[in-house]
């Protein structure tokens, strides 16, 4: 069992859980990510990890209410445990000093974008982090972020925070006036798809992270199988990361649809 220890609300759906998990904490990195289940008969959701404190033995989740698993997950108060918290999984981003990464995150997507933002800083790149939403109450993590990039953009498509626009232009804006040499983009798959079209007009590199249906998370069921330079991956296991002008992105938001 992981007790909660912390819940912070960032809107009316979207919530803030730090749990204990200290073998977690001490091995993740960032691209990481966890399974968890509320209770004993609940739903497996795949959920990245946003933050780790190894001092404190934590993890940080920031789960959106969109259905019964995660309503009940963000129903949890501090002292409460998760049935289960299973990880690190998945594959670790890849880090290096590539010199100017421009990493642009959309609604929740600014979640697992976070500890990518800081991993990139730390490697001794420029990094420019670009955040959209609908609205200015739906950006999340702005002051987080703020603090390990070079510069900031906000997004928002009602113009209510930042600049109005959607998050491509804020992509293209920066291409245009300065090299960049990596992208990276996390969010829904159809703002994935549109940076990718945008970054592959300018050939620059760009890695996205996919949020396919999940089930086992460690390869067996294929229920997160994505089509990656013709070839069939598997998301958990080969994942989540994948060069972003590879992925078939229409056979993807078609699959998204499967439980619609």
């Amino acid at each position: 069992m992981n007790k909660i220890v912390e819940k912070e609300h960032f809107s009316e759906h979207v919530v803030k859980l730090v749990m204990e998990a200290p073998l977690i904490a001490r091995s993740r990195r960032a691209g990481h990510f966890v399974i968890v289940r509320a209770d004993e008969g609940g739903e497996r959701i795949p959920l990245t990890i946003a933050d780790a404190d190894t001092e404190k033995g934590t993890i940080t989740l920031i789960i959106q209410e969109i259905g019964v698993s995660t309503k009940k997950i963000c129903a949890l108060e501090v002292g409460d445990s998760l049935a289960d918290v299973v990880g690190p999984l998945g594959q670790a981003t890849h880090i290096e000093k590539f010199g100017t990464v421009v990493c642009c995150g959309g609604g929740v997507g600014v979640a697992p974008l976070l500890p990518i933002i800081k991993a990139m800083k730390q490697a001794g790149n420029r990094v420019i982090s670009i955040l959209a939403a609908r609205t200015a109450d739906l950006i999340i993590l702005e002051d987080q972020v703020k603090e390990y990039s070079d510069e900031v953009i906000i997004m928002t498509d009602d113009g209510s925070a930042g600049k109005k626009g959607l998050v491509t232009a804020g992509v293209e804006e920066v291409i245009n006036r300065e090299k960049v040499d990596m992208v990276v983009t996390i969010g829904p798959a159809i703002m994935m798809k549109f940076v990718a079209l945008t970054t592959k007009k300018y050939d620059v590199p760009t890695m996205c992270s996919l949020n396919t249906i999940m089930v086992d998370g460690t390869g067996m069921c294929g229920a997160c199988r994505v089509t990656v330079d013709g070839k069939t991956k598997f998301v958990c296991i080969d994942g989540p990361e994948f060069d972003a002008h590879k992925v078939n992105f229409d056979e993807m938001l078609m699959r998204l649809k499967s439980y619609n």
